[in-house]
């Protein structure tokens, strides 16, 4: 939604957006869009609008980012097509994660570019020129997606090379959309080499895909919680470039039971036992496969635990220390995690297996958590109090609504 929004905003016309999110971080995107001169209309089933940046006005444009660290970085680059100076701010848990990596890039482009510190506040003064430049995408894509998707406008070609590119699927999703609406960007075969030809986007409608990372907790939900007769959830493109379709491959190795159905998957419980898994592209997928890890039989293994400290929390922590007060041992030692699983999941009409207790835990004002800890709570032994479960409209205002929805009749 957010890379959609960026590019109709840098679109000279009117793009109509469908099947929108109104969650805060695209709401934080529309308001950027807007603070830079798109005209931004929100309908009931759709966004329209009306693209052209920096058309008229002098001084400082601030924005805010609310706590999106994608809007935050990727803005940078955006807004550093602007030849007046722009200050974007974050708030909340964003006020603390790093944006430091934005300076030296956009600098090598011709940018006046400062940040606190390496936090925000991000100021920036271009005009962004086209060119060749090295970017270090090691501790985050976002800033990554933000250049490809401004370097189209930048009034020629250019070449990005990239070092260490975490969770490549998320610039292959960056990509997908820009080509969208309009524009010329390819990569090489090892995410190393990045090509943008300076075609300015053209207006377009664009449906935004359904999200894998928060359709991973009702899969997980599926298969943990609903008994024989499955979770469907459908809504989703299998062939997506998003890293955290991995989710699927997650819950074969758990010994879930997956079956493709139109638009998406059915999950069903079963016997689970622990698994082994690299997160290291997907990252948010952390959190639901420590709720999936809950229910299996073992000690389950999830590799990329170091990309977890800069998150809107520190989630290595706040896995660990947040499903203990469950009664849940979740280990951390560098790069791995370890779920010391309770049982083997629930056999329809099988023997009952030990489950999580009953307890109140805190969402560290950080979506996934208090996702996590409501999915895991559908198969536990007594109810669990999420403290500040409101965080989650930061992506999905709508889940507990959903959760709530579908629990009638969970085992």
């Amino acid at each position: 939604m957010q890379r959609a929004l960026a590019c109709a905003a840098m679109a000279q016309g009117v793009s109509t957006i469908t099947n929108p999110t109104w969650c805060a971080d695209s709401l934080a995107a529309m308001r950027v869009a807007t603070a830079l001169g798109a005209s931004v209309e929100r309908l009931d089933d759709r966004v329209v609008v009306r693209g052209g940046l920096f058309g008229s006005g002098s001084g400082t444009i601030v924005a805010s980012c609310g706590e999106s660290g994608l809007c935050l970085r990727m803005f940078s680059a955006i807004a550093s097509l602007s030849p007046v100076e722009v200050e974007l701010r974050g708030e909340g848990s964003l006020a603390l994660r790093p944006v430091g990596m934005v300076e030296a890039p956009l600098s090598a482009l011709g940018v006046r570019c400062s940040t606190n510190g390496g936090l925000q506040p991000v100021l920036v003064r271009g005009p962004l020129h086209a060119g060749r430049v090295t970017v270090d995408g090691s501790e985050s894509s976002q800033f990554i997606t933000g250049l490809l998707l401004a370097l189209p406008m930048a009034g020629g070609d250019s070449v990005v090379t990239v070092e260490r590119l975490a969770s490549r699927g998320y610039v292959d999703l960056t990509l997908d959309i820009m080509r969208s609406f309009g524009a010329d960007a390819v990569r090489d075969s090892s995410f190393s080499e990045f090509s943008v030809r300076g075609v300015p986007y053209r207006p377009t409608m664009y449906e935004v895909e359904g999200d894998w990372s928060g359709a991973a907790f009702l899969l997980v939900a599926g298969a943990i919680a609903s008994g024989a007769q499955g979770l469907e959830v459908v809504g989703l493109q299998a062939g997506s470039s998003q890293p955290d379709r991995a989710v699927i491959d997650a819950l074969k190795l758990a010994g879930a039971r997956v079956e493709g159905v139109p638009g998406g998957y059915r999950v069903s419980a079963a016997p689970l036992r622990s698994f082994s898994f690299d997160a290291t592209d997907c990252p948010d997928l952390f959190p639901p496969l420590v709720a999936l890890g809950s229910r299996c039989a073992g000690v389950t293994e999830l590799r990329g635990a170091s990309r977890l400290r800069a998150k809107e929390s520190d989630r290595a922590a706040a896995l660990s220390e947040e499903f203990g007060k469950l009664g849940l041992r979740v280990d951390v030692d560098g790069d791995l995690m370890t779920v010391h699983g309770l049982g083997g999941g629930a056999a329809p009409g099988g023997p009952d297996m030990p489950r999580l207790s009953a307890g109140t835990v805190s969402s560290r004002g950080d979506h996934r958590i208090a996702m996590a800890a409501a999915v895991a709570a559908l198969s536990g032994a007594g109810p669990v109090l999420v403290d500040g479960a409101g965080c989650v409209s930061k992506s999905w205002p709508e889940f507990f609504d959903v959760l709530d929805c579908i629990s009638t009749g969970v085992s």
